[in-house]
């Protein structure tokens, strides 16, 4: 039989050592690689091209988003599915949306991983309900009133700067509230979310 080759990418070394000695016993899943970081996860993938990658969103000098980005960008038919303890509705999306093709929480029993690497080697999606419901939760949440803000500020055509001086808050703290409002409103930049927010009557051009 074909084993399913797997490169675990994750920065607690006791997960990673429990993963390989959980598919050790499975006749069609071996581990072929580990990483400690998303650098390390990405050198790893290009010397092994391994068929699934299982990741953890949070790691040191890559995290999990911009490794699956990174990833993507580099090979388009890489496989990749997130393991992550964190699984907010935010995160499922942006794991998706960056180019995932799964995602499982660590809480979630061993079977549940082998059918989603197993699912994700066949070239399809893996989102148990219960993260399909935070995912569409996430999506059709309005936007908060800081939120509304940032959009307003943008719309009059305001630099991540100027918005952080308008608002006294730290321009990094500006871009975090951007990539929610793309997020929330599905769109992938400023005047997508603008014009979005004109249609739907979210904000009005003064």
């Amino acid at each position: 039989m074909e084993k399913i080759r797997i490169l675990l990418a994750d920065d607690h070394v006791v997960m990673r050592m429990g993963l390989v000695t959980a598919t050790s016993g499975e006749p069609d899943i071996e581990v072929v690689a580990e990483a400690g970081n998303g650098l390390e996860a990405i050198d790893a993938y290009r010397r092994l091209r391994p068929d699934v990658v299982v990741m953890d969103l949070r790691m040191p000098k890559l995290n999990g988003i911009e490794t699956i980005v990174a990833l993507r960008r580099e090979f388009e038919d890489v496989r990749i599915l997130v393991f992550s303890n964190y699984a907010s509705g935010e995160e499922v999306l942006m794991a998706f949306k960056a180019g995932a093709s799964g995602f499982v929480v660590k809480e979630m029993p061993l079977e549940s991983l082998l059918e989603a690497i197993r699912c994700v080697h066949r070239g399809e999606q893996y989102a148990p309900p219960g993260i399909s419901v935070r995912m569409t939760n996430r999506v059709l949440s309005q936007l908060s009133e800081r939120e509304l803000e940032v959009l307003r500020l943008v719309a009059k055509g305001q630099s991540n700067k100027e918005i952080a001086a308008s608002l006294h808050i730290v321009e990094g703290t500006v871009k975090v509230h951007l990539t929610s409002i793309l997020l929330k409103l599905g769109v992938s930049d400023r005047t997508q979310a603008i014009l979005l927010a004109i249609k739907r009557g979210i904000i009005q051009l003064e």
